[in-house]
């Protein structure tokens, strides 16, 4: 039988007015790669801070035992001398700083005074190679890409002689390609004795690669599903998860489809900072009233480039084509002018561009059209009081109070916050960039709901995202983009997962001409 390295017994956490974990209990075997699943705010994140010190001890009820010792972590440096080391969703990396200065930043090779260069960037590119990445230890962050530095995170994991890798939701704002060579790491560190555990919302990620899989509900601890004895199939888990089952992921629609909204004819943008890249190249696309329309493509396709740049030229230099809305040939030169012109963008940035986490859920409900709560440029509380618990009952926002701080909501909850923000503006196009990136998935079917209700009231809806089962699930019409430019254009009723990839990788058509 194999050792238990982790057990977490009991484990009570209560915020003010909030319990989030009512008596959660969880074993984790050596050498195994363990699922922590559940809703958004079913207190996955919450319990491993709890392990991991962040919420310290004596601030939460229960024990943790590890390696045998009860443990009582007063920080993350502590959890960290005994081998628990824990990536969180949002890298905490240093762009201007080397990969082999982040991966031992508060861990310096050397001395007290003086640090060990050539120690430190020896190391560095060992664990590089551990991890499978080929850049130099001198490159800086700001360099590589987003899937890279996840491996730079879990090569600094290893740097700190980690036993137990914490990943929270490390796969979110990665491709297709960077996920499947993620898990794939993680199965070679599980090879190496590597113990890890992984929280996502991915589902077919969480099949891979777990050994056993324990859900949360509602901060208490469901079942836990093991590889070798039960039979674990998506719909098993999200039964657990949402306390139902979900016989469709999507929504069904109705289309009622009608006159071209907005046109977009020969489009280009240009890096901001390099001017001689082109970001955005020769784009053109259209939505219709009542429509969703979805752009495909992989990370770094240009995708939010276009989006942005559309939006009141909030990204880009040197843009030039042609915008119009309603059959007329707009110029919109700012956000102002995009939001006067019912033009939105929901950006997939929630927490660092779409909302202000410090502020409390009412003051960001009416962020986008502050007009419509002030009277002689002094906002009317009430009033603006009143649109937030609208938009929460309209939304079905979980918050005890639209006082509450956005920052203490859930991802799914922040996310419908955002949606009511600028729905509030009462656009008729919205943009929607990676809607559902890191919720679950029965907060994801709601807001597909949000979506269909937006669509069925004539609005038009053109919706970025890098999964392919939630564009053919939701759209009507399906772009696809790559390297800047339009590749393809699909129906939704025949498009596929492999079309819209031979799309993408230059292949479709050849099939037949060969």
């Amino acid at each position: 039988m194999a050792k238990i390295l982790l057990e977490m017994k009991n484990i009570t956490k209560t915020f003010p007015g909030v319990k989030a974990l009512d008596n959660v209990n969880l074993q984790v075997e050596e050498g195994e790669i363990h699922a922590l699943v559940g809703e958004n705010g079913a207190g996955k994140s919450t319990l491993m801070n709890v392990l991991s010190g962040i919420y310290p001890y004596g601030t939460y009820e229960g024990d943790i035992i590890y390696d045998g010792e009860v443990c009582k972590f007063n920080t993350i440096k502590d959890s960290e001398e005994k081998g628990i080391v824990i990536i969180h969703q949002e890298l905490a990396l240093i762009p201007y700083m080397t990969i082999g200065e982040n991966m031992f930043l508060g861990n310096e090779r050397g001395h007290k005074y003086k640090i060990n260069w050539n120690e430190t960037n020896a190391r560095a590119a060992e664990l590089l190679k551990t991890v499978g990445l080929h850049e130099g230890p001198q490159t800086l962050i700001k360099d590589i890409g987003v899937g890279k530095q996840q491996l730079v995170e879990i090569a600094k994991a290893l740097a700190k002689n980690a036993k137990l890798l914490i990943l929270d939701e490390p796969t979110a704002s990665l491709n297709e390609t960077d996920s499947k060579a993620l898990l794939d790491l993680m199965l070679q560190l599980k090879e190496q004795g590597m113990t890890s555990i992984i929280i996502s919302h991915k589902l077919n990620e969480v099949s891979y690669v777990a050994d056993k899989i324990t859900v949360i509900r509602d901060g208490s601890t469901i079942e836990t599903l093991d590889k070798k004895v039960d039979e674990i199939s998506e719909g098993r888990i999200i039964k657990g998860m949402v306390g139902r089952e979900i016989s469709d992921r999507f929504p069904k629609r109705e289309p009622h489809i009608g006159d071209i909204r907005m046109e977009v004819k020969h489009w280009n943008v240009y890096h901001p900072l390099y001017s001689e890249r082109k970001v955005v190249d020769d784009v053109s696309l259209n939505v219709r009233r009542g429509e969703v329309v979805g752009i495909s493509g992989l990370m770094g396709a240009g995708r939010t480039e276009l989006a942005m740049s559309l939006f009141g030229k909030s990204y880009g230099d040197n843009i030039s084509g042609e915008l119009y809305i309603n059959g007329k040939e707009v110029h919109l030169n700012n956000v102002q002018e995009a939001i006067k012109n019912k033009l939105a963008y929901v950006t997939e940035d929630r927490k660092g561009n779409g909302l202000i986490l410090s502020n409390p859920i009412k003051i960001n409900t009416t962020l986008s059209n502050l007009d419509a709560v002030s009277s002689h440029t002094v906002i009317d509380k009430d009033k603006e009081y009143n649109v937030a618990v609208d938009y929460k009952e309209k939304l079905k926002t979980k918050c005890p109070t639209v006082e509450q701080n956005v920052g203490n909501l859930s991802g799914g909850n922040q996310q419908k916050v955002l949606l009511a923000k600028w729905m509030f503006a009462d656009p008729d196009i919205l943009i929607l960039d990676e809607p559902t990136r890191g919720i679950d998935v029965g907060a994801k079917y709601e807001i597909y709901c949000i979506i269909n209700h937006l669509v069925a009231e004539g609005k038009s809806v053109i919706m970025i995202s890098s999964e392919l089962p939630e564009i053919l699930g939701m759209c009507d019409r399906i772009y696809i983009m790559n390297e800047g430019k339009m590749v393809g254009e699909l129906a939704g009723s025949e498009a596929t997962q492999e079309l819209i990839m031979s799309h993408i990788l230059g292949t479709a058509g050849k099939e037949q001409t060969a």
